[in-house]
């Protein structure tokens, strides 16, 4: 088995464990937290539940910015993801918008157990002002980002890798750190990739690691 099989395999087994409106009222801070933030339209509940084999872990809606609360879901006791809510929906009131986007940056740079961001931008339209907060917001406390470039089944092979060295390019020249890969859940681009960041980031022991170790035994 893969290590890309291995964690999509313990990716599965995602309960849900609680919805807080606040940062006091999530879960006591334990183990490690991998969260997922994105623009209301870029997909973030879609791939979410392609990587975790769940049709309704984290509920996809037809109405962009459903997403209110911060939602994290139990690997084990000492491993969570976390869903938080879309930003840049446009039918809410400002008043609203405003008191999300607080208790977001206030998870962002207090939560102590978070060890990295799944940031979710639509491949055609990367790198927003929206975005570009999330990456200020975790530049500010040194928080490890990864890009997944969703929906890239909707351009061609080409234009997708192109697409995808433009961002490398604006990132290094906005002076902000983090990895990019492509991303689909229709066609399941990228899947493996971006598992394993998951996995790297939850300390998550991978059958490599076991086979590392069986061989450095038997040198011995």
């Amino acid at each position: 088995m893969t290590d890309a099989e291995y964690m999509l395999i313990a990716l599965s087994r995602a309960q849900f464990q609680i919805s807080a409106p606040t940062l006091a009222l999530c879960p006591p801070e334990m183990g490690h937290e991998v969260a997922f933030a994105g623009r209301s339209n870029a997909g973030k509940s879609t791939a979410i539940n392609i990587l975790t084999r769940q049709k309704q872990l984290a509920r996809a809606s037809k109405t962009p910015g459903r997403t209110q609360l911060i939602n994290f879901f139990a690997l084990d006791e000492e491993r969570r993801l976390v869903d938080l809510p879309g930003y840049g929906y446009a039918k809410v009131p400002i008043a609203m918008k405003l008191a999300w986007q607080k208790h977001l940056a206030h998870y962002l740079r207090e939560r102590h157990t978070l060890r990295g961001l799944i940031l979710l931008m639509d491949l055609r339209h990367p790198l927003s002002s929206f975005d570009r907060n999330m990456l200020d917001w975790a530049k500010q406390r040194n928080l490890a980002v990864h890009i997944l470039l969703t929906k890239a089944d909707k351009l061609n092979r080409g234009p997708a890798i192109t697409a995808l060295i433009a961002v490398r390019k604006s990132l290094k020249e906005l002076n902000y750190e983090g990895s990019v890969q492509l991303f689909s859940a229709t066609t399941r681009i990228g899947l493996d990739e971006a598992a394993l960041q998951i996995g790297e980031w939850l300390q998550m022991p991978m059958p490599s690691q076991a086979e590392s170790s069986d061989e450095a035994a038997s040198a011995k």
